[in-house]
C-alpha cells in the first residue's frame, strides 16, 4: 500500500503539470514553417525594413519646415546709445516668417517615388520569406529522407543478421562454405558503417533546421512523420499566369519600374522653379508699425545640369524595363525546368514503386529459397538483398525529390500550391 503523502502527490500531479505542452517542431513541414515565420531573425529583419520604408511616404511629400528670421537694425540708433540687442530699444526689428513651396506636382511625385520604394521593400520582404520557406521545405524533405533511410538501413542490418544466421546454420550442417558466413558479416559491417554516416547526416540536418528557426543547434526536433501531398495536376499555363501575378521578385521590379517613371517625371518637373512666400512685420520700439509680404523663387538657369539629370532618369527607366523583362524570361524558364524535374521525379517514383521494388522483392525471395535448397550461391543472395535495398532507397529519394521540386515551384510562385 502506498504512503498517504505519495498517493496525494500522484493525485495532484496532473493539476500542476502544464495543460498544453507546446509540441516540438519537425513532425511536419507546416510546423517548421510556422516556427520560422515566428522566430526567424531574417524574417523579422525584412519586415522591419519594409515597415521603415512605409514610414518614408508621408515625409517625402510633406512641406519643408518654415523659416523664421529676425533682423535687428540700427543697434545704436544713429549713435545716440550704446549697442543693444533688445528689440524695443534698437532702431527697428524685422521679423520674417517664410514657407518654402515646391512647384505644383513635385510633392506628389516625391510621395509616389517613396511609395514605390516602400513597395519594393515589401516585395523584398515577401521574396525573403519565399526563399526561407523554400529552404525549410527542402531541408524537411532531406530530413524526412534521411530519417526514412536510417529506418531502412536498420531493417537491412537486421535482415543481414538473419542471412548471417542462415549461412552459419548451413555451414554448421556442411551445406555451405565458411566464406558465406564471412561474407554476411562483411556485408553487415558495411551497412553498420553506412548507418553511422546516415546518423551523422541526420544530426547535421537537425542542426541546419534549428539554425533556420533561430534555435540552439542541438535542440530537440520531432521525428518527421509524412510529406505534403502533391497537387493532383499542375497546368503550366495557369502556373505561368500565377508566376506573372504573384512572384515577389517581379513585384519588386514592377515597383522599381514605377518608381523610375515617377523619378523621370520629377526630373522634368525640376525645370520649374520652387517658391518661398513670407510675411514680414516691422517693429519699432514696442509696437509693430508696418507689414510686408514677400515672394522668392529660385531661377532654374543650370539647364545643362538638369538635362543630364533628365537623361539619367530616362536611362534608369530603360534599365528598369530591361531588368524586368530579363527577370520575367528567366523565371518562366526556371518554372518550366522545375515542372520538368517534378514530372521526372514522379515518373521515377512510379517506376520504383511499380516495377523495381516488386521485381527486387521477387528476386530476393527466389534467391533466398534457392540458397536454402543449395541451388543459388550466397553471392547471388547478397546481390538480391542489395537490389531490394536500392529499390526502396530509390523510391524514398524520388518522393523527397518531388517535395524539393514542389518547393522550387512554390518559390517561383511566391505562394503554396
Amino acid at each position: 500500500m502506498k504512503p498517504p503523502l505519495a498517493a496525494l502527490a500522484l493525485a495532484l500531479l496532473p493539476f500542476f503539470a502544464p495543460l498544453h505542452a507546446e509540441p516540438l517542431p519537425g513532425a511536419s513541414v507546416e510546423s517548421l514553417l510556422a516556427a520560422a515565420r515566428e522566430h526567424s531573425p531574417d524574417v523579422r529583419m525584412v519586415r522591419a525594413e519594409a515597415a521603415a520604408a512605409s514610414e518614408r511616404i508621408g515625409p517625402a511629400g510633406a512641406l519643408p519646415d518654415p523659416v523664421v528670421r529676425i533682423e535687428l537694425e540700427n543697434l545704436t540708433r544713429s549713435g545716440s546709445q550704446n549697442a543693444t540687442l533688445l528689440p524695443s530699444r534698437v532702431g527697428d526689428t524685422k521679423y520674417t516668417l517664410m514657407q518654402p513651396l515646391p512647384f505644383w506636382g513635385k510633392r506628389d511625385l516625391k510621395r509616389e517615388v517613396a511609395a514605390a520604394e516602400a513597395e519594393q521593400a515589401s516585395g523584398r520582404a515577401n521574396d525573403a520569406w519565399a526563399e526561407i520557406a523554400a529552404k525549410v521545405k527542402n531541408l524537411y524533405a532531406q530530413y524526412w529522407l534521411t530519417h526514412r533511410s536510417l529506418e531502412l538501413m536498420r531493417e537491412n542490418i537486421e535482415l543481414a543478421g538473419s542471412l548471417e544466421q542462415i549461412a552459419q546454420v548451413r555451414y554448421a550442417g556442411g551445406l555451405a562454405a565458411q566464406q558465406d558466413a564471412i561474407r554476411a558479416q562483411v556485408e553487415r559491417s558495411t551497412m553498420e558503417t553506412e548507418r553511422v554516416a546516415i546518423e551523422a547526416e541526420y544530426r547535421q540536418l537537425s542542426t541546419f533546421i534549428n539554425t533556420m528557426l533561430a534555435r540552439k543547434g542541438n535542440a530537440a526536433l520531432a521525428a518527421p512523420e509524412s510529406l505534403r501531398p502533391l497537387p493532383a495536376r499542375l497546368d503550366p499555363e495557369r502556373l505561368s499566369e500565377r508566376l506573372q501575378a504573384r512572384n515577389p521578385q517581379l513585384a519588386v521590379e514592377a515597383a522599381r519600374l514605377g518608381g523610375a517613371e515617377k523619378s523621370r517625371d520629377l526630373a522634368y518637373r525640376n525645370r520649374y522653379p520652387d517658391f518661398t512666400v513670407g510675411v514680414v512685420p516691422m517693429q519699432m520700439q514696442n509696437r509693430v508699425e508696418s507689414w510686408s509680404l514677400m515672394l522668392e523663387l529660385n531661377l532654374p538657369l543650370q539647364q545643362d545640369s538638369r538635362r543630364s539629370q533628365e537623361r539619367e532618369a530616362e536611362r534608369m527607366l530603360e534599365a528598369a524595363t530591361a531588368r524586368q523583362e530579363a527577370l520575367t524570361h528567366r523565371l518562366h524558364g526556371e518554372l518550366s525546368g522545375a515542372l520538368a524535374n517534378l514530372e521526372a521525379a514522379q515518373t521515377t517514383e512510379q517506376i520504383a514503386r511499380n516495377r523495381l521494388l516488386p521485381q527486387a522483392e521477387l528476386t530476393f525471395k527466389a534467391a533466398l529459397a534457392g540458397y536454402e535448397t543449395g541451388k543459388v550461391d550466397f553471392a547471388t543472395l547478397l546481390d538480391a538483398q542489395r537490389q531490394i535495398r536500392n529499390a526502396r532507397l530509390a523510391l524514398l529519394r524520388a518522393q523527397a525529390s518531388q517535395q524539393t521540386r514542389l518547393a522550387d515551384i512554390e518559390r517561383l510562385l511566391g505562394e503554396d500550391l
